[in-house]
């Protein structure tokens, strides 16, 4: 070893541990896609697809105007196109092998060798092409081509020096197509199969973080979730992710009740979950038709955006990219504030379009009024506590099976203590802090290497009220005279 003199430094890692925050707030959203039109290898068919951008998402899972048929299309543009937000996972229940219907092969009238096939949602593989007689049977890339054009419409082009020729100016062409109505609240909700372990439907949410490493956010599924039975396992879902984790589901009442009906449907159906969130009626934009959730969940991802990712302020009086509010039956809903607060009160979020034009408006959880604690009444306090929870989770994971000694107790309650100053110095929270309470940390719990920290934490509840004392007051009649 060289000999060494005089004064030398080194520099050590820092021993304060720095928080992991959950990737912003991530979406997921469950329904049905036009997967004849991916371009990837396979369709994505109860498969989680994590999607960073609106082209990411047309490529992965396709892109359709029917939004009847295809849900998930509806959840991509408002998340991408209007409010112009990140990582989203989408997850497609529609099967090309079982939601499809079989269309018999019919005249199709050739012009200049193409033609355009009537039908949307026309799988490709599926194709049977004729000759006018039904004798022959061409074949696919030797006869004809087939390509989708930009509205998803099937092109058959016939290929020259193939069979089809000139003097064959009419075929017998026949396909499956994909069939959104055939997909149910079963197929939704999903499960595990006992004898293949295949995973689908609203189960997959299991597979989130452990296949993109990103903790669920917001549970969605506009079109099917103001079934009682599909919102009943949304939030149940919500509750526990991989039994750790915790989200928000955003749930939609029936649209085709009066807003004076939804309070007992609402009781009638439990749709009283802490982790959730009750959207009505449906929004428009430009001629187009919104479930209110889609639009709820991207004024949240939003409003969290602006903050790093911190859900401290409430989902309520902010801007929603909507231009009118409509029952399931396209009747104009116009409601007052009144009428709103009513809403409100029931645990009811809705679209008010008063002052500063389109709003979002609510501030209380499914539970309310029925729940009252701030803890679980409030959205905003309600998803501190949640992520919270899930960054504690994420940082001291590592933790799990190292030594239970007192440097290791020491370290996570200095470093917690020293992230709860800065929320509180961010205005995030009031307060918080970390102890390790001998009183709940008996010897047999350590020795049976069981430790536990208790964590005080006052998010901010959302101004909910605010009141003006105006009074009239004689002395300023002096100014008069003076």
């Amino acid at each position: 070893m060289a000999e060494r003199h005089g004064i030398h430094t080194r520099e050590v890692p820092a021993s304060v541990i720095s928080a992991i925050s959950p990737i912003a707030t991530i979406p997921v959203v469950f329904g049905t896609a036009p997967v004849h039109l991916s371009k990837l290898a396979a369709a994505p068919v109860n498969v989680p697809i994590l999607c960073k951008s609106w082209e990411e998402a047309c490529d992965a899972l396709g892109y359709s105007d029917d939004w009847g048929a295809f849900t998930l299309c509806e959840a991509m543009y408002s998340h991408y196109k209007l409010y112009k937000q990140g990582p989203a996972v989408f997850i497609n229940v529609l099967d090309p092998e079982t939601h499809k219907t079989s269309v018999t092969p019919s005249a199709i009238t050739l012009n200049t060798g193409l033609a355009t096939l009537p039908a949307s949602g026309i799988i490709k593989n599926s194709v049977i092409v004729q000759s006018q007689d039904g004798a022959t049977t061409y074949k696919r890339d030797k006869d004809y081509t087939l390509t989708y054009d930009k509205i998803g419409k099937l092109i058959l082009a016939v290929k020259p020096g193939g069979g089809i020729t000139n003097a064959t100016p009419t075929l017998l062409v026949g396909y499956d197509m994909l069939n959104g109505a055939a997909v149910t609240t079963m197929d939704i909700i999903g499960g595990t199969d006992p004898a293949t372990g295949a995973v689908t439907g609203l189960e997959l949410i299991k597979q989130v973080f452990p296949r993109f490493q990103a903790v669920p956010g917001l549970l969605l599924a506009p079109g099917f979730s103001h079934d009682p039975t599909v919102g009943t396992v949304l939030k149940a879902k919500a509750e526990g992710i991989n039994g750790h984790f915790k989200a928000t589901a955003l749930t939609d009442l029936p649209a085709s009740l009066q807003y004076t009906e939804l309070a007992a449907w609402k009781r009638d159906n439990l749709y009283t979950s802490e982790r959730q969130i009750n959207a009505f009626p449906k929004v428009t934009k430009g001629g187009r038709v919104y479930h209110y959730s889609t639009h709820l969940a991207g004024a949240i991802c939003q409003t969290d955006a602006e903050k790093e990712g911190v859900p401290y302020r409430s989902p309520s009086n902010k801007t929603i990219q909507v231009d009118g509010a409509v029952k399931a039956d396209g009747t104009t809903v116009a409601l007052g504030p009144d009428e709103a607060a009513y809403l409100n009160s029931q645990g009811i979020s809705t679209a008010l379009n008063f002052v500063g034009g389109w709003k979002t408006w609510g501030n209380r959880t499914a539970a309310f009024p029925e729940v009252i604690d701030p803890q679980n009444a409030f959205i905003a306090v309600r998803r501190m506590f949640d992520w919270i929870q899930n960054t504690v989770i994420l940082t001291y994971w590592k933790y799990v099976d190292d030594p239970a000694n007192k440097r290791m107790i020491e370290t996570v309650t200095d470093s917690l203590n020293i992230w709860f100053n800065g929320l509180q110095a961010s205005g995030y929270i009031l307060g918080g802090r970390v102890e390790f309470l001998a009183a709940e940390n008996p010897v047999e719990s350590m020795m049976d290497g069981k430790l536990k920290f208790h964590i005080y934490v006052t998010p901010p509840s959302p101004a909910q009220e605010i009141e003006f004392a105006v009074e009239y007051d004689a002395q300023y009649l002096g100014a008069i005279a003076a």
